[in-house]
């Protein structure tokens, strides 16, 4: 089964420096019938103008990660990382029991455009935790690549709840498919171009959550780029 969550019905925040899509309820954007999808709780894609950001703020027991599109954004946290998260790269950071941290786009005239991601962690209570890696592109070129995950056998950043996030980058005509294991289920998220995905026509800022599948295809019509969360079924 599939249900699409169209990139228009997304919440919406324009601050100015600031323009952010919420696939999920987040901020002043409240929907009852939005509140994420099983362990996946935060979509949120950005766009920070050139000298934006968020000022220093606190956050605990979540799982949060970071994948920057175009730009780049500094970082700085009270865990004493200070970085610059440039296009391409992921970070992830779990908050466990508790961090403050800042983001900024690191420069002053080019917007930075990166997805938010959150999820649930596998318990409370952690120490919190910083990583941040740029994995190889073409390693999402034609096929999905692992840009996190609760397996310490896998690939990527390594956070803590039973879930992988994947990414792929399609030509036209390309398919390229993730398998799922037994109780699972999958939420996908189109960066941009025009796809397929198990039969369902997705263009750009389009989601769909998918249960009861065996895997997740996905066939582009044009040059596309898509993430896939395959997540523990609720």
């Amino acid at each position: 089964m599939i249900t699409v969550r169209p990139a228009a019905a997304r919440g919406q925040a324009e601050h100015g420096w600031l323009s952010s899509r919420h696939s999920f309820s987040f901020g002043d954007y409240y929907d009852p019938a939005e509140m994420g999808f099983g362990d996946l709780r935060v979509i949120n894609e950005d766009v920070i103008q050139g000298g934006g950001g968020f000022p220093p703020h606190p956050h605990r027991n979540m799982e949060i990660l970071t994948y920057v599109l175009e730009g780049a954004l500094r970082h700085e946290d009270s865990m004493g990382n200070g970085s610059i998260i440039a296009a391409g790269d992921v970070q992830r950071m779990s908050a466990g029991t508790g961090v403050i941290h800042s983001e900024f786009n690191a420069t002053a005239d080019t917007p930075v455009h990166l997805f938010q991601i959150w999820l649930l962690p596998d318990r409370t209570g952690r120490q919190p935790e910083y990583e941040q890696m740029r994995p190889d592109p073409a390693g999402r070129r034609g096929r999905f690549q692992v840009l996190a995950s609760g397996d310490p056998a896998d690939p990527g950043l390594h956070w803590h709840q039973d879930a992988r996030l994947l990414a792929a980058e399609l030509a036209p005509n390309a398919t390229a498919t993730v398998p799922l294991g037994g109780q699972r289920m999958a939420y996908v998220q189109i960066i941009r171009g025009q796809v397929t995905v198990a039969g369902q026509a997705l263009g750009p800022g389009d989601g769909a959550r998918l249960t009861d599948l065996s895997r997740v295809p996905v066939q582009a019509i044009t040059d596309s780029a898509v993430l896939v969360f395959d997540l523990r079924a609720a």
